[in-house]
């Protein structure tokens, strides 16, 4: 069992940046690839950004490449998710999730998550 807390989210206006963090219970966090996702109202839920369980891989949405950066601290059983120039369609309750699987196909699929937190609302004000 993996027990997930995001925090970190709140009212930003546009080109600002906000850090995300996702603390994570139990002593097999290393052993699990981390996910984070986002939905809006009216929408359905969309990935955001992956990372291995080491670290070594990570991907991102077309949408938040080069904007967003997700990033882990094994020994504090964290994941982060660093955005910077934050645009109005940002504008989301932001999920993080963890998985057992691997591969960017794998990674980048939310029913291939088994835990979830219980989200942060970021909103992006123009």
């Amino acid at each position: 069992q993996v027990q997930l807390v995001e925090s970190g989210g709140g009212l930003v206006q546009a080109g600002g940046s906000l850090r995300l963090s996702c603390a994570a219970s139990g002593r097999t966090f290393s052993s699990y690839a981390m996910g984070w996702f986002r939905q809006a109202p009216g929408k359905e839920r969309e990935f955001v950004a992956a990372i291995s369980w080491s670290g070594g891989s990570t991907y991102y949405a077309d949408s938040v490449k080069g904007r967003f950066t997700i990033s882990r601290d094994n020994a504090k059983n964290t994941v982060y998710l660093q955005m910077n120039s934050l645009k109005p369609e940002d504008t989301a309750v932001y999920y993080c999730a963890a998985t057992t699987g691997w591969g960017k196909g794998t990674l980048m699929a939310h029913p291939e998550y088994d835990y979830w937190g219980q989200g942060t609302q970021v909103t992006v004000s123009s």
